[in-house]
């Protein structure tokens, strides 16, 4: 299909692909096996079962297409921002749903999306972008077993940060998860950045129990204590001493050296960021907060930020943490942009999720001059080192690289972002 057909059929392509989106995350497709969320304006708290992260619940609409390179790029900003006493550089990356759909858009296959999420990767580097994430949905037409991605993109790039924004742990084994994060970091020569958390609303009922697990929302901690310590080299399993159990422990291999510090938290609530910071793991923070206090959306998730630095601290951790926070930016720069994203509201939402009354953050879409005026406001965006902008990969490869590099160009030097050295031409 060409170019244009394609483009025709976008309209079609995202209402159907709105179901996937949405069984998974909000619930609010007709097709979902529960009642729509009905988003209100009222304060409330959080039920106990969501406190772990309801994380990149939405997703951003879709972009633009074709991409040009050779841009100059943006002169060289030190972020302004201040953690525990450091400066630290801005970095941006792309998160990816890798969605697909036979019915409309660009990404028809499920080989679809992994190729194109790889080439994307590939075009983000080309550019400057710091990260390539992925989202990992289970029993849904998007992105479901992260490993076999990441790897292929470690092996395609150089110096691209890989990871996941984020992976359910509900329905992972942590000690072959450990040895497949390991061997991909390993490929990727140690770039792996690995979100994970008790993982948000799915379209499957029980969704773990028939991959062999508990659907406890307490289990997903216990198996990534676990995880982390099996990445830190810690002995899991005695060793056979004679067909008896000896003293000794072994570990899994292979070990990848630093793996065990870049892993963040997918945390939808302060009290979970709180958590987070006095076990040690880098925070991830979304466009959605299982929790309102009528305040703006980018002051309540920069009241997490600090509560977390605060237990960070107070837990004494030797290193650095790192805060990541996500942001759909949409620059509209063509008459598709328009069409496609023209009507956005540009506000903050507030309803109920899932037994919670919740708040999401705005979009950024309008003029490139104009979101980047307004993205420099944003207090969490300043607060956090680390910015993931979601995709509408639907769209394709040169849409989104087209959309990254309008970002790269115009809108992320105003955070105090600049990119990162290019990598050397592949022999």
């Amino acid at each position: 299909m060409g170019r244009d057909a394609a483009v025709d059929q976008l309209d079609l392509g995202f209402e159907l692909l709105g179901v996937d989106f949405f069984q998974n995350a909000l619930r609010v497709s007709a097709v979902s096996d529960r009642s729509a969320s009905t988003w209100i304006n009222t304060a409330g708290t959080p039920s106990r079962e969501w406190d772990d992260h309801l994380y990149h619940a939405r997703p951003s609409p879709p972009e633009d297409t074709g991409r040009g390179r050779g841009v100059d790029p943006p002169p060289r900003i030190l972020d302004r921002s201040i953690t525990l006493g450091l400066v630290m550089a801005k970095k941006i990356g792309f998160l990816s749903f890798g969605a697909w759909h036979p019915g409309g858009g660009l990404t028809h296959t499920g080989a679809d999306a992994l190729r194109q999420t790889v080439e994307l990767a590939v075009a983000a580097e080309e550019i400057g972008i710091d990260g390539a994430f992925v989202r990992v949905h289970h029993f849904a037409r998007q992105l479901a077993s992260p490993f076999p991605l990441l790897a292929a993109i470690g092996v395609k790039t150089s110096q691209i940060e890989i990871g996941t924004g984020v992976i359910d742990m509900r329905y992972e084994n942590p000690l072959y998860m450990a040895e497949t994060a390991a061997a991909a970091d390993l490929l990727a020569g140690g770039r792996l950045q690995l979100g994970v958390s008790r993982g948000s609303p799915e379209p499957a009922w029980h969704g773990a129990e028939a991959f062999g697990y508990s659907v406890d929302p307490g289990e997903a901690r216990e198996k990534t204590a676990l995880f982390r310590s099996a990445i830190a080299g810690t002995g899991v399993v005695p060793a056979d001493m004679g067909g008896q159990p000896g003293d000794a422990k072994l570990p899994i291999q292979p070990q990848s050296p630093g793996l065990a510090d870049r892993i963040w938290w997918g945390s939808g609530t302060r009290a979970s960021a709180v958590w987070a910071g006095e076990q040690g793991m880098n925070l991830m923070s979304s466009t959605l907060l299982l929790e309102d206090t009528q305040v703006p959306f980018d002051q309540l998730q920069t009241e997490q930020i600090a509560l977390f630095r605060e237990a960070w601290s107070k837990a004494g951790h030797a290193r650095e943490p790192r805060v990541s926070v996500s942001r759909s930016v949409i620059p509209i720069t063509s008459d598709l942009d328009r069409r496609l994203f023209g009507g956005d509201a540009n506000e903050d939402q507030v309803g109920w999720l899932d037994g919670a009354i919740s708040r999401f953050g705005r979009s950024y879409t309008g003029e490139p001059d104009r979101i980047a005026e307004e993205f420099a406001g944003d207090a969490a965006v300043q607060a956090a080192d680390t910015i993931l902008l979601t995709v509408p990969s639907q769209l394709g490869v040169d849409y989104n690289a087209t959309m990254l590099e309008t970002i790269a160009r115009e809108i992320a030097p105003g955070i105090g972002w600049s990119p990162m050295t290019a990598p050397a031409p592949a022999r």
